[in-house]
């Protein structure tokens, strides 16, 4: 693990606990294994974990920015080395060797107490502290008249949940409970290791109980004793108008379950805005494309843009050519809270018939003449007037 853990996160080294929080949290909805698409993406939500735990912590913040990256890693991989930790419901959840989202640093701060007298455990040291769960990601797509207008959206999402079975516990509700014999019921193991910074006390969570202190006879048949199932959930969510492609909107509770009676995480969902062929978007503002006839671009007209909400009237003025731009204040689309509408630009085409009747024939050869052009029927006049437009 060789990035810096400010860099892992994308904060600067003065960020505050709750700037750390938050880019924790967008970091871990791109590559939580369970909805990214990452090739990394297990090995890189570990990395935005382990720096999330040291750098909220006081204690061990202070110690990583005092020892700097490669000794504090350094010292953590000695100090962790013949723990055994990490063998209990879901693998080693964190780099100190405790179980899944310990979240503490264990006996790493062990070694620190010896360097820096430090007195008493850190925040994140309680195995059994309760614990947010994590946020999911997911994405509903809705055209644009649903941007438009605003949406109520049903989707189904498939997600982790407490096993209705076991409460979440991981063990049938009848089954025998006793006193871990590895802990003694203390949720913990220390360990006394010589390593290349000298004689040092590791404390970690128990391997065998997971911290809890106590052993159960049977795990829950239904989760494994994982205390939690995979099960597809449909849901609602209200989409609000001007919303744009990318976006995401935050359900809170409605990500995976908490541990330890934490609360659960919140589900992240991403917008697709389906745009269609007729308009291109560009932020709250629209362009379209519209054809006028030769007659309405020589004379001017008032001609009807089929706008996202409805027609609406624009003028043409006499002498408009190709390809000019007209801006509809406006008429495009709606800005997130309330802020107005952005502007609906129309792009003109003037559009040359491909053939004519002999009348109109006789007036447009009559138009040419008087404006000095002399038309070669036979090599087509139109051509030459498309070219113009």
């Amino acid at each position: 693990m060789s990035e810096d853990f400010y860099d892992v996160l994308g904060v600067s080294r003065d960020a505050d606990t709750d700037d750390i929080k938050r880019a924790y949290r967008k970091k871990a909805a791109e590559y939580h294994p369970d909805v990214s698409d990452h090739d990394d993406a297990e090995e890189r939500f570990k990395k935005i974990k382990k720096a999330k735990e040291v750098l909220t912590d006081e204690e061990t913040r202070r110690q990583y920015d005092q020892l700097g990256h490669d000794r504090f890693v350094e010292a953590e991989k000695h100090g962790a080395t013949g723990s055994g930790a990490g063998g209990g419901r879901g693998g080693a959840g964190g780099p100190f060797g405790g179980a899944r989202g310990a979240g503490g640093a264990g006996g790493f701060e062990d070694i620190f107490n010896q360097f820096f007298g430090g007195g008493g455990r850190g925040r994140g040291s309680d195995p059994n502290r309760p614990r947010q769960g994590q946020d999911l990601r997911t994405s509903v797509s809705i055209d644009l008249e649903e941007a438009f207008e605003g949406v109520t959206k049903q989707f189904t999402v498939a997600r982790p949940e407490s096993c209705d079975d076991c409460g979440g516990t991981g063990h049938p509700p009848d089954a025998d409970v006793s006193t871990c014999d590895q802990c003694g019921g203390q949720g913990q193991v220390t360990q006394v290791q010589q390593t290349p910074l000298g004689r040092v006390q590791q404390t970690t969570t128990c391997p065998r109980c997971e911290g809890a202190g106590e052993i159960y006879s049977e795990q829950c048949s239904t989760c494994s004793g994982d205390g939690i199932v995979r099960n597809e959930a449909t849901l609602s969510v209200e989409i609000p108008a001007g919303i744009r492609s990318g976006q995401s909107l935050r359900m809170e509770g409605e990500g995976a379950p908490g541990e330890n009676g934490g609360p659960n995480g919140d589900l992240l969902i991403e917008v697709d805005v389906d745009v269609g062929d007729r308009f291109e978007r560009d932020g709250a503002d629209l362009h379209l494309h519209e054809a006028v006839s030769f007659p309405q671009a020589v004379f001017g007209d008032t001609v009807t843009i089929d706008a996202v909400d409805g027609p609406v009237e624009m003028d043409v003025p006499a002498g408009t050519q190709s390809g000019e731009t007209f801006r509809l204040s406006g008429k495009g689309m709606p800005r997130l809270r309330g802020r107005g509408r952005g502007d609906l630009y129309v792009q003109v085409q003037v559009v040359v018939p491909d053939s004519l009747n002999d009348e109109q024939r006789e007036a447009l050869e009559a138009f040419a003449e008087a404006g000095g052009e002399e038309i070669d029927v036979e090599q087509g006049f139109f051509e030459r007037l498309k070219s113009t437009f």
